[in-house]
């Protein structure tokens, strides 16, 4: 449901990104229930040194991305020891934040600072589209907490404002955070680029379909208004 409504309110990009997270926001806050929010609890343990490198609680990638997470992930972790996992929810329970969401199952994955150490988790709340990354402490040598606030914000989050292209958004996340964590250098985000508006003098295919349905519609209000009177004078000036 929350894929059909974000299709339909992105369809010709009329809308932009945060007042689309807005009215699914509205809409889902009112209608759905409790059971569809997401709690901790909820959320599968993942340990140290395990193979699972994506959760989906509502799954959003396709399977071949998920295999080239799967493999780019566990790669890395056997180069460098470093460990990054990615998590998506459906939606947040009522007065849970993406960030203390992040940080509870963080503790729950990594209970202690030596487990947590070497370890990465990025969230991703499938409802808002708003993104959270928890790193250990010797990650943060290399992942520092501006270059962790860039890939959420700018490297997974552009090709969500794009159209919600979560495989591209998640590839993109994974292989800036691995080559950090290679002691590479820091690739940086995606350059944005802006659409240019040029005003035209003619009229788009929208505004073209909006005049010729006023059109249609003005004439079957005239039409349905003069041809009963005309009929109702007809008959009037033949009885007489």
């Amino acid at each position: 449901m929350i894929q059909q409504l974000k299709t339909i309110l992105n369809r010709g990009n009329l809308l932009p990104g945060f007042v689309i997270s807005l009215i699914l926001t509205v809409i889902l806050g009112f209608s759905a229930t409790p059971a569809l929010a997401t709690g901790v609890y909820q959320v599968p343990t993942v340990s140290s040194g395990d193979q699972t490198w994506v959760v989906e609680l509502d799954g959003v990638l396709s399977r071949s991305t998920e295999g080239r997470l799967n493999n780019s992930l566990s790669e890395l972790a056997k180069k460098t020891g470093y460990e990054v996992r990615f998590l998506t929810i459906r939606r947040l329970d009522y007065g849970e934040t993406i960030e203390t969401f992040s940080e509870k199952v963080f503790q729950k994955w990594y209970p202690t600072p030596e487990v947590a150490t070497n370890q990465t988790l990025l969230v991703l709340d499938l409802l808002t589209n708003n993104a959270a990354i928890q790193t250990g402490e010797k990650t943060k040598s290399l992942l520092t907490d501006e270059i962790a606030e860039s890939v959420v914000e700018k490297t997974l989050k552009y090709p969500l404002r794009k159209g919600d292209k979560y495989n591209e958004a998640f590839i993109a996340a994974s292989d800036r955070i691995s080559t950090v964590l290679s002691g590479e250098p820091d690739p940086g985000p995606p350059i944005e680029q802006d659409n240019i508006s040029v005003e035209s003098t003619f009229k788009s295919a929208e505004e073209t379909d909006d005049a010729s349905a006023t059109i249609i519609v003005v004439v079957l209000l005239i039409v349905a208004t003069v041809v009963p009177m005309a009929t109702y004078y007809y008959f009037q000036a033949n009885r007489s």
